[in-house]
C-alpha cells in the first residue's frame, strides 16, 4: 500500500473518530445560580433562592430477636419543606396563592422547581404535589436600608418527585414577568387616626399555617390537611417627637383598660416602588391593639435620634398584590367547608 493511501485512510480515520467524540453529549457539571418556579403550569418567574424539599424515611430499629445486631428497615417516605425567596417579579398566580391563603380560603397547588444553568438551559426539575403554603415571612422595613428585601415563602408538599425538565417558555421570555426592584427603606405604614409618618422601622413577621398529616389507613403518601391560621404581632420603631398619639393610644387602651373592640384600629403596609410612585402591594391590618412602648436603649454621647419601639397585636391580615392593594376589604366571610378528597391505596 503506498504511503498517499496510507495517509488518507488515517485522515479518514482521524476524521470519524473525532466526530464521534464532538458528537457524544458532555457530562459536565453546570453551575446552578437560576431557579425557577411553576404553578399548576404557570411561569411564575425566577427564585432569588431555594432551599429544602429533601426525600427521607424515618430509620426504624428493632432490638428484639435472637441476633446479636439490631435490625433496621425504614418506614414510610417524608418530604421535607420547600422555602424560597421571591421579589415582586413573579407571575400574579403566586402572589394570589398567598392572598387566598390569609385568608382562609386554603388552595394546594402543584407545580416544580426547574434548576437552570447559566445559559438558562433546564437541567433539572423536582416536581411537587398538593402543596399547602404554611409560612410567609415579610421582611424588615427599615428607611435607612440600601439592599433589595424578598419575602419568604415555606410550602408543604405531599409529594415531590425528580423528573426530566419539561420544555416550554423559560420564565421571563414572554415579557410579562416586569422586574420590580423593591428596597425596604421603600415602605408606607398608617394607623387609623394616628400620624405614622415618623415611622421609620418595622420589624419583620411571619404569618403561620399549619399543615396536618393524616395518618389513618394505609396509602404510601400521607394527605395533609391545612391546621390553624396565625397572624403574628407587629413591632415598629417611631421617633420619639411624633410618638405622643401611640403614647396617649396605650394610656387608654393599657392604663386605663378601654381595651374592647372600640379601640382597637385598622392599618395597613404597602411596599412601594424605587420611585415611590407605584404600590407594589399591601398588607392589610384588622382590628389592631397596642400593649407595650419602650423607650430604644440610649447610648451617652452617641449621635442618634430618640425614638419608642411600640408593639401591637393583629386579629388579621390580608395581602393585596399590585392594583388590587387601591381596593376595600369587606369582613371575612366564613371558610367554606374543603372537598371531600379520596384516599390513596
Amino acid at each position: 500500500m503506498s504511503h498517499r493511501k496510507i495517509s488518507c485512510l488515517a485522515l479518514v480515520v482521524a476524521l470519524a473518530l473525532s466526530s464521534s467524540v464532538l458528537g457524544m453529549p458532555e457530562n459536565r457539571s453546570y453551575v446552578s445560580g437560576n431557579s425557577a418556579l411553576t404553578l399548576d403550569g404557570v411561569n411564575c418567574g425566577f427564585l432569588k433562592s431555594v432551599d429544602g424539599g429533601a426525600i427521607s424515611a424515618e430509620v426504624i430499629r428493632e432490638p428484639a430477636g435472637p441476633g446479636y445486631f439490631v435490625k433496621k428497615h425504614i418506614g414510610q417516605p417524608k418530604y421535607e419543606d420547600l422555602t424560597v425567596q421571591v421579589g415582586f417579579s413573579m407571575s400574579k398566580p403566586l402572589y394570589d396563592w398567598i392572598a387566598q391563603s390569609w385568608k382562609m380560603n386554603y388552595t394546594r397547588k402543584n407545580g416544580s422547581i426547574v434548576a437552570m444553568d447559566q445559559s438558562l438551559t433546564p437541567k433539572s426539575e423536582r416536581q411537587f404535589t398538593q402543596a399547602l403554603l404554611t409560612e410567609t415571612t415579610i421582611p424588615a422595613m427599615d428607611g435607612a436600608s440600601k439592599e433589595p428585601a424578598y419575602i419568604t415563602l415555606k410550602f408543604s408538599p405531599e409529594t415531590i418527585r425528580s423528573a426530566s425538565p419539561s420544555g416550554g417558555d423559560k420564565p421571563g421570555e414572554s415579557g410579562k414577568n416586569e422586574q420590580k426592584m423593591f428596597l425596604p427603606s421603600n415602605f408606607r405604614f398608617e394607623i387609623d387616626g394616628i400620624d405614622c409618618s415618623k415611622v421609620n422601622k418595622v420589624e419583620s413577621f411571619t404569618v403561620k399555617q399549619a399543615a396536618v398529616k393524616d395518618d389513618i389507613g394505609d396509602a404510601r403518601d400521607r394527605l395533609q390537611e391545612p391546621g390553624k391560621l396565625e397572624f403574628p404581632n407587629l413591632k415598629i420603631t417611631v421617633a420619639e417627637v411624633a410618638a405622643q398619639p401611640f403614647i396617649d393610644w396605650h394610656r387608654t387602651f393599657v392604663i386605663e383598660g378601654k381595651s374592647d373592640e372600640s379601640g382597637e384600629k385598622s392599618g395597613s403596609l404597602s411596599f412601594l416602588s424605587p420611585n415611590r410612585q407605584e404600590v407594589l402591594a399591601t398588607i392589610k391590618f384588622y382590628n389592631m391593639g397596642i400593649f407595650r412602648i419602650q423607650s430604644e436603649k440610649g447610648e451617652a454621647n452617641a449621635d442618634q435620634i430618640r425614638r419608642l419601639e411600640v408593639e401591637m397585636y393583629v386579629e388579621r391580615m390580608e395581602f393585596q398584590y399590585g392594583k388590587d392593594s387601591a381596593g376595600t376589604s369587606p369582613a371575612p366571610a366564613a371558610p367554606s367547608a374543603p372537598p371531600t378528597r379520596l384516599r390513596r391505596g
